[in-house]
């Protein structure tokens, strides 16, 4: 027997609230926010397609104080570059920018609230640099 993901769950300390964030993912990877979440639950959903994992936001009492541990890759359907200027412009952080010359790389940012995570190239870009 074997398990599955349900969820990958953020947690949410003052002063970053589980809806306000579930917003902002929601307008990165176009997941809607549960209809039933309002602000200011405690818990917060983003639907996914049957199959998918859901990302789950839960209120936690402590800040977050080391890198995390673990964190998502998102792989764009549009190239790389617009993807991270689109993130940016939804109130994402750059944090460190491991884009090389070739075009290889990816960008590490931080969520309003400090999450880390990644956006590599698109499946375009990748079958290009594997045709060179």
């Amino acid at each position: 027997m074997t398990s599955f993901f349900r969820h990958i769950t953020f947690d949410c300390a003052e002063p970053h609230e589980p809806y306000e964030l579930a917003e902002f993912w929601s307008r990165v990877i176009g997941h809607p926010v549960d209809p039933q979440a309002e602000p200011g639950d405690d818990e917060v959903v983003l639907e996914a397609p049957a199959g998918q994992p859901t990302l789950l936001f839960m209120r936690v009492p402590e800040v977050k104080t080391l890198k995390n541990r673990v964190h998502l890759d998102l792989q764009p359907d549009q190239p790389r570059d617009e993807e991270a200027q689109r993130v940016s412009a939804l109130g994402a952080t750059i944090v460190d920018d491991r884009r090389k010359p070739d075009g290889s790389g990816w960008v590490v940012f931080t969520d309003p609230a400090g999450n880390e995570f990644c956006i590599e190239r698109s499946a375009a870009e990748r079958a290009g640099a594997e045709r060179e």
